[in-house]
């Protein structure tokens, strides 16, 4: 049997290094036998020996200590059950090695080996938030039909500094059983997916060199060839250079299923799936790791009734917190998850929740829940975010779409005519967000990978002009759509090339043809492009200057669906801080149109949409340094100005000279 030194209870889970080797240690309550096979300082071991053999104990973890284990040293793990026997990858690898997928051997890794520079980075406070939501494998590819990598991303970070989000928040970034694929068919939870991983030296070299070139920059020390190797180490970098440049790093995680197991299409024989070889007899409710229950993802529910499924899912958390520096999570589809578990779904969410605020107190917590998708779950969002001394789940913040289905059809409804119908007062009734205690609890957006992606609804431009996506009503009622998501309250969220006005829809198919245009814009080749990314970067900016903007005040106090205008104050309790927003889906420019100001004065015009069309735009249609409010009370308000409202457009003012 395989030596037993160094190992006690609290010995983790996978493969440990140590000085002189590593333990490991692995669940598997049903086996008979589990063996230890692998290459470890240079010696292959692969027999069916009783000194391959780990120990059993009592709970059904199976452990041994392996001398001369180094970083980097491939293993599998041999299990013999009541059904079958086989090898099995090891569900805690930190990695996988890449080249014979579905037969990879994991990857003995040291946790502690990467370099971190991000030691003074601090989490912003969730009312400062704008995320960036994107997929690793599209989102900049340098060479057509390859996956862009963690360091293609990382290249990025000074163009999303630059933006102006302070969250990136990448699809699931573990290792799927479709290549390519969206990420949410997860069965390797610790490892990073191939795709996403350079093992390239001569492309390795040149990512060095630029990767560098970004620690330099904020005086920070370079890396060496070696320390940038490992797909664990790609991914650090990823996150180390986001810290640097002030962007937190937010995973999508996927607890509610892994993989496409229902049919056993998708699984392979050396996942997690009957890990310890039972005999497969159709009932997934045998299968170790999970139920026999699909609510339409694709993949199985994870049993976390069962003590030590549970804890896979918690140590996979703690590993991103405490190994990969992660400022936040969004939790996919919490309503699955909770109707396929029943009552021990909300006690697992309780524990994954407090253990991630203990490990990382401003870490952010979204959950993916729609109250009332099923019958067994709350027709409302409350008992979800509630503290969990109180029965909650004790999530922060939601995915809210109440903001974007408003805005979504006003923008169609706009895109059909002068006669059409547009609710305005729709979009009033859900600036801040229904049902909720904060408005910052609330993620918004009018874009992400679900809805746009390719078969499903348009981007925004094709929904405002879906005749010619570059038109001036496609241009400018983007515009609109933005400034009102970016002025509202909330926590907004933006999917990747929304910023630069990205029309084609989204796939993760590396070889197209829905990638995003980067050549367009950074060629000059699309002007509409760089002037849209201008109107967000300086719409970001407006919302970081102007403390109400991200505060949780909102007061709609103007709404006419037939002229297609809205008006809504923000301001701080006790403070001030006004800012007024006027905004119009009509496609004729209103040149002296009567709104309500809270107090009379002077407001400075401080942001205008139409300048931005064709910038600096020679015809904008605004109003100069400002507005005098000095006209008679209007709206519920002291206070009424005569202002200028341009054509599909967003005019933002706020008190005083400034």
């Amino acid at each position: 049997m395989l030596s037993q030194q160094n190992l006690s209870a609290a010995t983790p889970q996978g493969a440990t290094l140590l000085p002189g080797g590593a333990t490991f240690r692995v669940w598997a309550p049903r086996a008979t036998a589990v063996y230890l096979h692998g290459t470890f300082g240079g010696v292959t071991y692969s027999d069916l020996t009783n000194d391959r053999l780990l120990a059993k104990d009592d709970s059904g973890y199976w452990s041994g200590f392996q001398a001369g284990v180094l970083d980097g040293d491939p293993y599998k793990y041999w299990v013999v059950g009541p059904g079958s026997a086989g090898y099995k990858r090891d569900p805690r690898a930190r990695e996988l090695s890449a080249d014979d997928f579905p037969d990879s051997s994991s990857i003995v890794r040291d946790a502690a080996a990467y370099p971190w520079h991000d030691a003074g980075f601090r989490t912003p406070d969730f009312s400062d938030l704008i995320i960036y939501q994107l997929h690793i494998g599209t989102y900049s590819i340098q060479t057509p039909g390859v996956a862009s990598c963690f360091l293609d991303v990382a290249a990025r970070v000074p163009y999303l500094a630059t933006l102006g989000c302070n969250v990136i928040q990448p699809m699931p970034v573990d290792e799927q059983e479709d290549n390519p694929g969206m990420g949410y068919e997860g069965a390797d939870l610790f490892s990073p997916d191939f795709p996403y991983i350079c093992t390239d030296q001569t492309r390795l070299a040149a990512y060095l060199g630029v990767i560098n070139t970004l620690l330099a920059n904020k005086g920070q020390a370079p890396l060496q060839l070696e320390d940038i190797e490992s797909g664990t180490a790609q991914l650090k970098v990823m996150i180390d250079v986001c810290h640097l440049y002030g962007i937190a790093v937010a995973f999508d995680v996927v607890y509610n299923h892994a993989g496409g197991f229902s049919s056993g299409g998708k699984a392979d024989d050396n996942c997690l799936y009957y890990f310890d070889r039972v005999q497969n007899a159709g009932n997934n409710n045998d299968s170790l790791y999970f139920t026999d229950q699909d609510r339409g993802t694709g993949g199985l529910a994870f049993a976390v009734w069962n003590e030590p499924v549970t804890q896979l899912l918690l140590d996979n958390a703690r590993n991103l917190i405490q190994e990969f520096h992660a400022d936040g999570f969004r939790f996919d589809e919490i309503s699955i998850l909770l109707s396929t578990n029943q009552g021990s779904g909300w006690e697992f969410c309780r524990k994954l929740t407090d253990q991630n605020r203990a490990l990382q107190p401003r870490v952010l917590q979204n959950a993916e829940f729609w109250p009332g998708e099923f019958s067994d779950i709350p027709n409302s969002v409350l008992p979800v975010l509630a503290a969990t001394p109180n029965g909650g789940c004790g999530f922060d913040v939601v995915q809210h779409d109440a903001l974007r289905g408003a805005l979504r059809n006003a923008v169609a409804s706009a895109s059909s005519g002068m006669s059409a119908a547009v609710s305005m007062t729709a979009i009033a009734a859900v600036l801040y967000p229904p049902g909720l205690d904060h408005a910052w609890r609330a993620v918004t957006c009018i874009e992400n990978h679900d809805l746009v992606k390719a078969g499903r609804q348009p981007r925004i431009p094709a929904l405002a002009d879906s005749s010619d996506h570059r038109s001036w009503y496609a241009r400018s009622r983007t515009r609109a759509a933005m400034a009102i998501l970016l002025t509202a309250p909330g926590i907004p969220q933006l999917f990747m090339g929304q910023e630069f006005l990205e029309d084609k829809p989204w796939d993760e198919n590396p070889a197209g043809p829905n990638l995003l245009n980067w050549y367009g814009l950074e060629s000059g080749q699309d002007q509409a492009m760089s002037d849209h990314l201008r109107f967000t970067q300086d719409l970001i900016s407006l919302r970081r200057r102007q403390p109400a903007l991200r505060g949780d005040l909102v007061h709609p106090f103007y709404a006419n669906d037939g002229d297609r205008v809205l008006a809504f104050h923000r301001w701080l309790e006790g403070a001030g801080e006004d800012v007024v927003v006027v905004a119009s889906l009509a496609d004729s420019t209103y040149w002296n149109y009567s709104v309500g100001f809270p107090i009379a004065g002077f407001w400075t015009e401080i942001f205008n949409s139409d300048v931005y069309d064709h910038w600096v735009n020679p015809m904008v249609a605004g109003n100069g340094a400002g507005v005098w409010a000095g006209g008679p009370g209007m709206h519920g308000f002291a206070a009424s100005a005569s202002v200028v409202i341009p054509a599909n457009g967003v005019v933002v003012f706020a008190r005083g000279f400034l």
